[in-house]
């Protein structure tokens, strides 16, 4: 196994880094924004513009953690044999992925929210960087939901593209008799 593949794997089995990264990636770029006092790019911004950003992201988010339902709606339709094996061996990451993924959208909606009841005009309670951080775990459980459709999508492809498996013979029980007498 490589070591992508590697990364891959414990990604997904474990929602709780997705928030570890996002804290990781905003915390990075905050201390990068008070040493260097350059790159805080939603400061160039005038409050009011903030504010609808923070509303039209959440509204975003919203659209788009909709197509986790759509995901869901396809794992829960697809009955082809991987699938069901995937359902079988793969059940509690499964559901713990597509739950973090639900839940997700309503914090990220939430984070926008609380960042637009904050920001004021000079944002002394740094909105900004509540709202970096939604953004940032949206952007990190988008990349999870696609992951994990196109995961789903391939195992789905795969069952239904394959031909049908042929009927299984009649049951005879006197077959070897019947064969030795036409060899014989």
């Amino acid at each position: 196994m490589s070591v992508r593949e590697s990364l891959v794997d414990r990604w997904s089995e474990a929602v709780w880094w997705d928030y570890a990264i996002a804290l990781l990636l905003v915390s990075g770029h905050v201390v990068a924004v008070r040493a260097s006092g350059r790159g805080d790019w939603l400061s160039w911004i005038e409050s009011e513009q903030r504010v609808s950003l923070y509303g039209t992201a959440a509204g975003v988010v919203s659209a788009i953690g909709g197509l986790s339902s759509i995901a869901i709606s396809i794992y829960l339709s697809s009955n082809g044999e991987r699938i069901r094996a995937v359902r079988r061996h793969y059940q509690s990451e499964l559901r713990r992925n597509w739950k973090a993924l639900l839940v997700a959208t309503a914090l990220i909606c939430l984070g926008c929210l609380v960042a637009q009841g904050l920001d004021d005009k000079t944002d002394s309670h740094s909105a900004r960087f509540v709202f970096e951080a939604s953004m940032s775990l949206a952007f990190i459980r988008f990349l999870r939901m696609l992951w994990l459709l196109d995961r789903m999508m391939a195992i789905n492809d795969r069952d239904q593209s394959d031909p049908p498996a042929q009927p299984a013979p009649r049951f005879d029980p006197n077959w070897r008799q019947r064969r030795r007498n036409r060899t014989a």
